[in-house]
This record gives C-alpha cells, structure tokens and sequence, in this order.
C-alpha cells in the first residue's frame, strides 16, 4: 500500500503539492489524472525517492523512506522522458537491469523478445521513441517489481502495442498483485485498467475513490414533460450543467441514481434517462465544479 499523508513540496515561490493525501490499495491499479500544473510528476518523483518532500508522511508497503535501497530494488518508475546509457544495446541494458533487480527474471526476458520484436543487439538510444518506451516496459516487467509507477505510460506506441503492454502489466497485477500507479492524460485508456483513481487539482488530490465509484455518483440525465412544470424540480437535483435542445432537457447531476429517479417521479416525465458518464466526463464536470476554467487544455 502507498499512503502519503499532507505532503508538501515547494520549488522557490511556487507551491507544488499543497498537503496532498493520497491511498494506493496494494495490488491495485491507480489511474492519478489531472490538468497540467497539477503536480502529478512532482508527487511521482517525491513517490520515487528522486525528490524529497517539504513536509508530510509517506509509507510505502510499510517503509517511510522512499529512498531506501531495499524499496527502490522492488520499484520500477517509467516515466515520459526516457534515458538509457548511450551507446548501450538493449542485450547490455538487460544485464544492467539484471545486475540492479534481484528479482529479475531472464526467462521471462526470453519470452517476451516475440512481443516486442526488437533485436537485442540494436543500441537502445538509437531507436524511435516507441521502440524505447518498449524497451522500458521490457525491462521494467522483467525486474518483477511489487510497484510499477507509470508517468504517461503510452505515449508513442502504436494501439496494438498499447494493448499488448497494458495487458502484461494486468497480468502482473494479477499473478503477483503488483501494485501500478499510472498518470496519464489518456483517461480513455485508463478507463479501462484502473480500478481506483485519484484526480489532482491545485496540488492536492480532490477526489480519490473507487473507479466505479467515481463514476457512478454523477450522471447524465435527459428529460422531457408532457406537461408544464416549470424548473421546481431542479431544486432538488445538484445540478453541475444545465442544457436544452427543443423539447428535452439535459443536466449532469451528482447523486445516487435511484434517489434522483424517485425525485422525477411526481413530475411524471415522459422521457427520464439517466446515462453513466465517461471517466473524461467525470474529470469535466468535476474540476469545472471547482473553478477549473475548461479552456484549450482539456486533455
């Protein structure tokens, strides 16, 4: 489990991460999504030993030390921006790999050359960039960590390749029950693995609940009267957006679906469909509850 509690973390006059608190169920798989300037990488990096934090608490499978050495050996941290000793095959870089990781499997290195289907002989850095965020994922499956920490994980592979890897890190989740935090702006992606989800706002995390969970307390709702009934209605619903198109009425609301329903009722709508919304949806209608001006940034 990884649980950080008011961490914060300041860079000259700018204030990061502002008594963030934040829970990884062990074995999970944690989607942490938000706009840019949120802080994301700078919590990953305070997560990963590779900046300290100002103030707060961490635990990391029951280790406060991010730093510790016996911690970073059963971590693995991909983050966007690659780097790879130069001049270093990927062959070399698998020994390197083998010789930091006590839990390195070669034999799952052998199996997984078909997937990849990279020459081990090519120089790593001389390869594109999807073919080294493959190479990444490579190595970082076969370290066989108990933490896999993912900063825009996907970015450059081809949806094949998206899918293949994605599939052997739930596979991982699986068998070993390897915990995986991911950040990523493709929410559509990670709509799909992730089963818990932080979403982060001004250097802290606003709303952290199950994925179903987060998902299922905010709805779309469509309606249209056969009689007049004026907007009374409306009062007791929590409204986030309001929107008409002829006859039918839109809302996105907050709330249990069936008490929203029993609410519709006495006003006898002739259409009443509550639809789920998208994770992207979500994160919408959430931050622009908050005060996040939804400009050119949205995802």
């Amino acid at each position: 489990m990884i649980k950080g509690t008011g961490i914060t973390k300041s860079f000259d006059t700018v204030t990061a991460l502002s008594g963030l608190d934040i829970n990884i169920p062990s074995g999970s798989v944690y989607g942490l999504v938000g706009p840019n300037g949120a802080g994301k990488t700078t919590l990953i990096k305070i997560l990963t030993g590779i900046y300290r934090a100002d103030s707060g608490e961490i635990v990391i499978n029951g280790n406060t030390d991010p730093e510790d050495e016996e911690l970073k050996q059963k971590t693995v941290y991909i983050s966007d921006e690659l780097y790879f000793y130069p001049g270093f095959t990927v062959g070399q870089t698998a020994k390197i790999y083998s010789s930091i990781y006590k839990n390195w499997d070669n034999v799952v290195f052998e199996k997984l050359k078909g997937v990849f289907g990279i020459d081990i002989s090519r120089k790593v850095t001389k390869l594109s960039k999807g073919m080294k965020k493959q190479v990444a994922f490579w190595m970082g499956i076969c370290a066989k960590p108990d933490i896999m920490i993912l900063d825009e994980p996907v970015d450059g592979l081809d949806p094949v390749m998206r899918r293949s890897i994605m599939n052997l890190i739930l596979q991982e989740v699986e068998e070993r029950g390897m915990t995986v935090l991911i950040s990523s702006h493709n929410l559509r992606e990670l709509e799909d693995v992730c089963d818990h989800v932080g979403i982060m706002h001004g250097g802290k995390i606003v709303i952290e609940k199950a994925l179903d969970d987060v998902k299922g307390n905010i709805h779309k709702l469509q309606l249209a009267f056969g009689k007049e009934v004026g907007d009374d209605f409306e009062k007791e619903l929590e409204i986030l957006k309001k929107d008409e198109f002829g006859s039918i009425k839109q809302y996105i609301v907050r709330g249990d679906a069936t008490e929203i329903k029993e609410k519709l009722e006495k006003y006898e709508p002739v259409i009443s469909d509550i639809l789920p919304l998208s994770l992207e949806e979500v994160f919408i209608y959430e931050l622009g509850g908050m005060g996040y001006e939804l400009k050119n940034e949205i995802l």
